[in-house]
């Protein structure tokens, strides 16, 4: 009766429109009035401790990083590199949207900054050269998921504080993924570009050209190196290198390529206020809950009800992975790993998956869900950018969304993709 009055509140409140983190609280309560398991100072605690967290404060900070990469000049020149390597291969604008949304990812930590950053260069680009003006946006909407994909990640930051995993085993392990998936989407490129006759752009690879860009774009790409080099030497924390972050990208944008301004720094930092205040609403509630649904065993009784459908661990992981998709469509990112990752943890543990890989499968399935509406990020930024229809945006986007999928299906069931490098260092 308990579980039925908690969720039915919960979902009530978020058909009728509730904040999350409102639904979440408020949900809570109810449960608590009918089933006191514990009084409301130990929640309260659960929830302060929940966002006191010092490895926390890496969110808002990677988040404003990737406003300040999208608009100081550094996409621009990731993107130059990009073509200098692969635009003159089939499909070559295709290809060097998803080089440069790898790269980017490498910086900012966020997938709609990634499409936004990147997209808004490469989509134009691309529409010019005669791609499909869907499948250019649906490509780069899709290719825009590697931002999370890409260490440093701010979903990997999440699951690792919530779940109490190290953030830089979560990092290390992520470079495995992130090349599968860009591999894989530029396979699908490829053979849609030679299908349509799609040919690159026709300046062939010159060594001393390449150079010069290389040149040009050194400290954009010497920022991942900073911040990743950082937290694998143990230099800094990953909280302390998503300072750093900030700090360098606002001194090249504005000091070096000269492109920022302080008053759009300002903006930057009042347009990333709610969605950073929503965020901690959201982790201090989900902490509380997950205090209270430890008292009460749901953890296991949730454990239970997934074996009693069958003890077969890839039985089991296809329905992890059809419960992730569904979640995606509806909550965001952050509630998702908070509320649904330490439910889900202690049941794929017990099959003797790693923690950290199964970070990454959760992180793949939340890339996917920035584009499955009807809450998906990338295609509202995309949307916004181009003023086009989301269905046939998505409609041409099927084939990215089936090989993110598939590495997400890869990743959970062959550990050496991910927790290779991590076993080898």
């Amino acid at each position: 009766m308990s579980y039925v009055i908690f969720f039915g509140t919960m979902f009530l409140m978020l058909l009728i429109g509730v904040p999350i983190g409102i639904a979440l609280a408020g949900s809570m309560v109810c449960l608590l009035l009918v089933d006191p398991v514990t009084s409301m100072t130990f929640v309260t605690q659960a929830m302060y401790t929940s966002v006191g967290n010092f490895t926390l404060l890496a969110l808002p900070f990677f988040m404003i990083a990737g406003s300040i990469m999208a608009t100081g000049g550094i996409s621009k020149r990731l993107i130059n590199v990009a073509n200098c390597v692969v635009g003159n291969t089939t499909g070559g604008l295709g290809m060097a949207a998803i080089f440069a949304c790898m790269l980017f990812g490498a910086i900012s930590g966020s997938a709609p900054a990634t499409v936004s950053a990147i997209g808004g260069i490469m989509i134009p680009q691309m529409i010019r050269a005669g791609y499909d003006k869907y499948y250019a946006t649906g490509l780069c909407a899709v290719a825009g998921g590697l931002g999370v994909i890409v260490p440093p990640s701010y979903p990997m930051v999440v699951f690792g504080v919530t779940n109490n995993c190290s953030i830089s085993d979560l990092f290390l392990a992520g470079w495995g993924p992130a090349i599968l998936v860009g591999a894989l989407l530029m396979a699908v490129n490829y053979l849609y570009s030679k299908k349509h006759g799609y040919e690159g752009t026709g300046q062939k690879f010159n060594f001393k050209y390449f150079i010069k860009e290389l040149w040009g774009a050194k400290l954009a790409l010497l920022m991942p190196v900073i911040i990743l080099g950082g937290i694998y030497s143990g230099a800094f924390t990953a909280t302390e290198a998503a300072v750093v972050a900030v700090v360098y990208g606002i001194f090249v944008g504005k000091f070096i390529y000269k492109e920022l301004s302080f008053s759009e720094i300002w903006d930057m930092y009042k347009v990333n206020i709610p969605s950073i205040g929503g965020m901690m609403f959201v982790f201090a509630p989900a902490g509380g809950l997950g205090a209270v649904f430890s008292m009460m065993g749901v953890t296991k009784a949730i454990q239970a009800g997934f074996l009693s459908v069958s003890d077969n661990f890839y039985v089991i992981m296809i329905l992890i992975f059809i419960l992730l998709f569904f979640v995606g469509m509806f909550v965001q990112t952050t509630p998702a790993i908070v509320i649904f990752s330490p439910i889900l943890l202690p049941i794929v543990t017990s099959f003797g998956m790693d923690p950290i890989q199964f970070g990454l499968v959760m992180t793949l399935s939340l890339a996917i869900a920035f584009v499955t509406p009807p809450v998906a990020a990338n295609l509202f930024v995309a949307t916004s950018m181009t003023g086009l229809g989301m269905v046939p945006i998505v409609r041409n986007a099927i084939p990215f969304i089936v090989v993110l999928f598939i590495a997400m299906v890869m990743v959970a069931f062959i550990p050496a993709i991910s927790m290779g490098l991590l076993a080898l260092l």
